[in-house]
């Protein structure tokens, strides 16, 4: 999926979203708001950051009302400042106070993980590795939230079990050894499949590069075993692509050491799985 391009809008999701807020239905702005009141709502940042999920935002808002009218005033992918308006939303004020918190909790959660991503692959700038997120997303928005990383600037790695191998510590235990879980994995993948392999140890480096593995991924490494595993990679065979994950963090100076090491990739759950939540707020006006 190329970058920036938002995943089709998931109405069932919506619609599962705001059935779970709104129930049988607002009460407070049912018993306090007249009918036929109209407002101009503005949606502001509260912080600096990017912003991500706009149209999800907005497809929120026509969930529950499919006449207001929604000006987005910036685009997915822009740095804002505090106090930025972000959108601006006119119509019925119980349909707009009635989606408001749907819509800010999709807005915020993606473009928390914008913003964070962008912090990270600024870390590495100048660098030849590449941010790339996990599945440790949240279950039912992976789509959303695979997508937010690409606004930051990070890329994505498997979307799910079934479009890529990656051979873990597991997978190894369980098929008797790296050879023997490499020479299935040859053996029953189709043939444009790469093989990735989780290596702990120099050791088991030297394993997947022996069973003919494609990717090897850094796991639990520090930074000088990161170095030396890839010096014996880039020595064996310098095609074979090379992932460092596991407790990495997100810290600017861990990340910048971590991709001097001449890594390709650098992984991180932490994107999605404890990116804060972006401040956003809406104001409302006659």
């Amino acid at each position: 999926m190329p970058d920036h391009q938002m995943p089709p809008i998931d109405h069932a999701l919506i619609a599962r979203a705001l059935e779970e807020d709104i129930g049988f239905g607002d009460i407070t702005t049912l018993c306090t708001v007249p009918a036929e009141r109209t407002l101009t709502a503005t949606l502001i940042s509260r912080q600096q950051g990017m912003i991500a999920g706009l149209s999800i935002a907005a497809a929120v808002f026509h969930a529950v009302d499919a006449a207001l009218h929604i000006e987005t005033l910036v685009t997915d992918g822009t740095m804002v400042a505090p106090d930025a308006r972000i959108a601006r939303i006119q119509g019925n004020a119980r349909s707009i106070l009635t989606a408001e918190r749907t819509a800010l909790n999709f807005l915020g959660r993606l473009s928390g993980i914008a913003t964070l991503t962008a912090r990270c692959v600024a870390a590495i700038a100048g660098t030849q590795a590449a941010i790339i997120d996990t599945r440790k997303t949240t279950p039912g928005l992976r789509a959303l939230e695979k997508y937010a990383v690409r606004v930051g600037g990070g890329r994505n790695h498997r979307f799910g079990l079934d479009d890529g191998i990656l051979i873990k510590d597991n997978h190894i235990a369980a098929a008797g050894g790296i050879g023997p879980a490499v020479a299935g994995a040859r053996q029953g993948a189709p043939h444009l499949l790469k093989i990735e392999v989780e290596c702990e140890t120099l050791d088991e480096v030297r394993q997947a590069l022996a069973a003919g593995a494609d990717v090897i991924l850094l796991d639990n490494m520090n930074v000088e075993q990161q170095r030396e595993a890839v010096a014996l990679i880039r020595q064996h065979d310098p095609r074979i692509l090379i992932e460092a994950s596991g407790s990495i963090g997100t810290d600017p100076a861990r990340l910048a050491a971590v991709a001097a090491t001449g890594v390709d990739f650098i992984s991180l759950g932490a994107l999605t799985h404890s990116a804060p939540n972006f401040d956003l707020s809406l104001e409302c006006s006659d």
